[in-house]
């Protein structure tokens, strides 16, 4: 065989670009998933949104709004005195009294909820379940956490900055709109569960109860789930390890800091989790810990919801919200 400088020449730079393609796309694509949990793409106001904002009584609903010290935008959704309900209502009442729970008469306030959005989330986004958690007599506050929404700091943290938020916003909206702010409940969904977690072991939280739903038990545990999901279990411990790095770098926050698991021991009032049994964000095993590791001096529930992914768990044909308001009216109203 002759031979060629010129094809050899051309294997060798073919290596060279290959072996620099397989080191630089880990840290690249590790940077680019630290950026985007430090700093998720905030997600703007929907059509839905702007309908419900615009007539808040076909929802049968009254809509405040306002800012909290810190700049918090905050939304409080109170039952309409009118005693009008939405659709929405009109179902959850409906499947509560199938069950044998008899409710106060529409428009009644019984308590307060503080709801928690998700990741890439915000407060709107909850009006609609709000709508449901009003028609059965619940007060609820709707704010945008850190790095998402209208809500002016730029960083997600995951619950390790943000656990004094929920009782915060409860507090100066009860102050503000002169009601009380006991009794309350707390629900929250993925990266809100992880807040309200935080929120809930303090020992002087305001909770009676409250609602973990498609949380995670550790974010880093979640982020090498989907690194490995993407690249396989070698380069994906690669690429979670670097992505790792990098959010510690833009946060100062070890990203094994956002330990849900390590918490929920330190829990004190009534606990319900739920999970989608399709969950491929936040698998349902990772819900399973967080419930297996609660303390046994509460009282507790588990409730799976079938074939529902990360994203359609509350809006599956499961009813769930008669799961989470039968719940949260035996632990939370007068």
């Amino acid at each position: 065989m002759r031979h060629n400088p010129a094809h050899h020449r051309r294997v060798k730079r073919k290596r060279v670009i290959l072996g620099a393609v397989f080191l630089l796309v880990p840290p690249l694509a590790g940077w680019l998933a630290a950026d985007q949990l430090a700093h998720p793409s905030r997600r703007p106001l929907q059509d839905y949104h702007r309908e419900f904002l615009s007539d808040p009584a076909a929802h049968g609903v009254v809509l405040k709004s306002f800012n909290c010290a810190d700049g918090t935008p905050c939304l409080v959704c109170e039952p309409a005195p009118s005693g009008v309900m939405g659709k929405r209502g009109q179902v959850i009442r409906e499947q509560l009294a199938q069950k044998g729970i008899t409710l106060q008469a529409p428009g009644s306030v019984v308590g307060n909820l503080v709801l928690m959005h998700g990741r890439r989330g915000r407060k709107e986004d909850y009006l609609l379940i709000a709508e449901r958690f009003c028609a059965v007599g619940f007060r609820c506050i709707l704010p945008d956490l850190p790095a998402h929404g209208d809500h002016p700091g730029n960083t997600a943290c995951y619950g390790v900055r943000e656990a004094h938020l929920p009782a915060q916003v409860l507090r100066e909206a009860a102050a503000k709109f002169g009601f009380n702010p006991q009794p309350t409940g707390i629900m929250g969904l993925s990266m809100g569960g992880a807040v309200s977690i935080r929120s809930a072991v303090d020992k002087d939280a305001p909770w009676r109860a409250a609602v973990f739903v498609s949380t995670f038990d550790s974010l880093d545990h979640v982020v090498r789930y989907q690194a490995s999901r993407w690249a396989g279990d070698w380069l994906g411990s690669v690429w979670s390890r670097i992505t790792g790095w990098f959010y510690q770098r833009k946060t100062q926050i070890d990203i094994s800091d956002a330990n849900s698991l390590a918490l929920v021991s330190g829990l004190h009032c009534p606990v319900l989790v739920a999970h989608g049994t399709s969950d491929r964000v936040i698998p349902m095993e990772c819900g399973r810990r967080l419930y297996d590791a609660l303390p046994t001096g509460i009282e507790k529930r588990w409730v799976e919801i079938p074939g529902a992914d990360h994203d359609n768990v509350l809006i599956t044909d499961f009813p769930i919200y008669s799961e989470m308001a039968e719940w949260l009216l035996r632990h939370v109203s007068n």
